[in-house]
């Protein structure tokens, strides 16, 4: 409960539309959802002092590398504890040592078989490639570019690479903007207070290894040029050469800084990526598209798709509310979805099997059915599909009535506990479901 009500606060001063210094002056605090007392001297703490106390505490309880071994599936916090405490493990490669000399398995509560599951683990952690998922990156680069707000000098501050173009995973960040002071720009980058480690910093280029180890770097570059650097470091390697080579074909040379005529030997500057393509007789390739895979053909023909858009989406076939683990009511979650623009919102919200998240009984299924027929008659402009995330039980079963679940609009089905499975189980679990 303590957890979530930190998470509660968190998302509340997300969302606030002014800085925590001003409620802070203004002994304004407790007006935001969710804080009280308690929470209110450490924000005033942390706001007035840059330090928190409490949690430079709760840093002294814990034993140096504990978070490391926390990142292995399989470790709880029980079990890193034991690993820090009784082997002064400070590491995965650590871990690997004590495993294979048979150090894990004489613990209290480990034996052999867990040893060999944390082992595999490791082993797994090792073969996995380094980049990370799209959704993990993208809040680094939020967090990073709110902490620019404050420099009126920095401008198109814009991700490149992998990221923009929107692949799933991604290796590093790669930042690039304007700037009338780079330096200063680069000084505040290198000191933010989510850098771990800077790696390199110059006069226009820092890198840095953010928390979570991920490195991110940033360039300032020249404000003419904005456009065909961010074009050539958006990639990907493939587009860029295929660019090249039908550029070459035209007589003309392609590079970070511009577009150069080989008969006149002259440069063209380009602010914008629009501009750039324009210039070689293309159609402007979005960055999602920018994989080599003939989308330099497509732009020359003009046939270049219409992607999709968030105009594009016109309902949510599964979200929570507050009648199981979510913040809001049915009715504030409807409105919400009006004011995007969407035609449907589908309520999914826990059923009640597995003792947790609040989870809906039949009862409560059939009074929130009612709930929502009551506000389909309120609420024009969207209509409110009924439905339920149903709890997948160990033998297969639903935690829910079937003649109930005929009653629904629309109904999903997860398994939330026993994943410890075979594949076999499992299998058997899923298609008895």
């Amino acid at each position: 409960f303590k957890i979530r009500a930190y998470q509660k606060v968190v998302r509340s001063i997300e969302h606030l539309p002014v800085e925590m210094e001003q409620l802070v002056a203004e002994d304004k605090l407790k007006e935001v959802p969710g804080v009280g007392e308690a929470i209110t001297k450490k924000i005033t703490e942390l706001v007035t002092t840059g330090h928190l106390g409490y949690y430079e505490k709760l840093k002294a309880e814990f034993p140096e590398g504990i978070s490391t071994l926390l990142d292995l599936p399989g470790i709880g916090p029980k079990t890193a504890m034991l690993l820090t405490k009784e082997l002064d493990i400070k590491s995965v490669d650590g871990l690997e040592a004590v495993i294979v000399g048979g150090k894990v398995a004489s613990l209290p509560r480990m034996g052999d078989k867990t040893s060999e599951n944390i082992l595999h683990q490791i082993q797994a952690l090792r073969r996995k490639d380094q980049r990370i998922p799209i959704g993990e990156a993208l809040p680094v680069v939020d967090d990073i570019s709110a902490r620019f707000n404050h420099l009126p000098e920095l401008c198109h501050l814009t991700p490149a690479g992998s990221l923009r173009r929107f692949r799933e995973t991604v290796g590093d960040i790669d930042l690039m903007g304007t700037a009338d002071n780079a330096r200063e720009v680069i000084q505040t980058f290198v000191t933010l207070p989510q850098v771990k480690e800077v790696l390199a910093s110059g006069t226009t280029k820092a890198s840095v290894v953010v928390s979570g180890g991920l490195q991110v770097d940033l360039r300032i570059v020249d404000h003419d040029s904005f456009g065909s650097t961010l074009q050539y470091f958006t990639g990907s390697k493939q587009h860029n050469i295929n660019l090249r080579k039908r550029a070459h074909r035209l007589g003309l040379k392609l590079s970070e800084y511009g577009i150069t005529d080989l008969a006149t030997e002259k440069m063209e500057k380009f602010v914008t990526e629009e501009a750039f393509y324009q210039r070689q007789g293309l159609e402007f390739i979005p960055p999602e598209l920018r994989e080599g895979q003939h989308e330099v053909e497509r732009a020359e023909q003009g046939t270049i798709p219409r992607l999709i858009e968030l105009s594009d989406i016109k309902g949510d076939l599964h979200v929570h509310t507050d009648w199981s683990d979510g913040r809001d009511s049915l009715e504030a979650m409807a409105l919400a979805a009006r004011a995007f623009g969407y035609q449907y919102l589908g309520i999914a919200d826990h059923s009640g099997g597995r003792g947790i998240a609040h989870g809906l009984d039949a009862e409560r299924l059939k009074q929130q059915i009612l709930e929502i027929k009551r506000l389909n008659q309120k609420i024009s402009g969207i209509h409110i599909l009924s439905g339920i995330e149903v709890d997948i039980r160990a033998d297969g079963s639903l935690d829910m009535p079937d003649e109930l679940l005929a009653e629904l609009d629309i109904v999903t089905a997860a398994i939330h506990s026993s994943l410890n499975q075979s594949q076999e189980q499992m299998t058997r679990r899923i298609i008895g479901a």
